[in-house]
């Protein structure tokens, strides 16, 4: 079976793959601090309460944190038996390069999405992922990636609102039912989600503009279902994207023999 591990700048994903498809997927909060030992704890305990089988022989990673990837490549060789595949690392494949400037190191959660993306949805794509930051992805005709946008993530700029204006309260993400608000955490409501919607309509048409071509757009992470309420911002919504490309990049270099 294969243990498929996204670690992002605020929550890791563990995801066991057993062939044909996905039986379990779990979330903790990334800690650099976190051993391999403490990994496996976690891990092992919540494999044993839904009766899984422990029978795992191979691991791929993804991290946009860097000081995890140590001990999870501990976790993967010492309870596992099993040298862990690392995206973006020269020894990971992927099944088309990116073309982006030299020297550039794309983020490995794009490269991830990109291949997911492609495969179900097929060429001239706009990925949107609302993670900690909102990204926006151009696949290409081949499948690769060619580059894309960055913005602040939807928590971090509440987070930085709240930080940087003390009268000013943190507040849940919700669509408002009214753009004017009269109190203020209606205002910031409002603010944070019409300005996203209108972020991701203002992105997505000027890249479709510069690509000059029809796109589709797929949105992923967590926060994408509440920007999709009643608009026609995205022609689908995969929760499961970076899975779903992590076990292609990995089948990819089994049969290139790299794994």
């Amino acid at each position: 079976m294969l243990l498929c591990i996204d670690t992002g700048n605020t929550n890791t994903m563990f995801s066991i793959w057993d062939g044909t498809a996905f039986i379990a997927h779990w979330r903790i909060a990334t800690d650099h601090r976190r051993t391999a030992d403490e990994y496996f704890v976690w891990l092992s305990s919540l494999i044993a309460l839904n009766k899984l089988s422990t029978d795992i022989d191979s691991c791929i990673i993804s991290s946009t944190a860097p000081r995890v990837v140590f001990n999870l490549r501990v976790l993967c060789n010492r309870y596992f038996d099993t040298r862990p595949l690392v995206v973006g690392k020269p020894d990971c494949l992927l099944p088309v390069a990116p073309r982006v400037d030299e020297g550039t190191v794309v983020g490995p959660d794009r490269l991830v999405n990109a291949v997911g993306a492609y495969d179900r949805h097929g060429p001239d794509l706009i990925v949107v992922d609302f993670g900690t930051a909102t990204t926006f992805d151009v696949i290409d005709t081949d499948g690769a990636y060619v580059g894309g946008v960055i913005a602040p993530g939807v928590n971090l700029s509440l987070e930085a609102l709240h930080m940087g204006a003390a009268s000013l309260p943190h507040v849940d993400v919700t669509m408002p039912t009214k753009v004017i608000g009269t109190n203020t955490v209606a205002c910031i409501q409002s603010g944070i989600f019409w300005g996203y919607i209108g972020l991701s309509e203002g992105i997505v048409s000027k890249i479709r503009q510069e690509r000059d071509r029809k796109m589709k757009v797929i949105a992923t992470g967590g926060l994408a279902p509440l920007f999709d309420q009643g608009f026609d911002l995205f022609d689908a919504i995969e929760d499961d994207l970076t899975m779903h490309g992590l076990r292609l990049i990995y089948e990819y270099n089994k049969e290139m023999g790299n794994a």
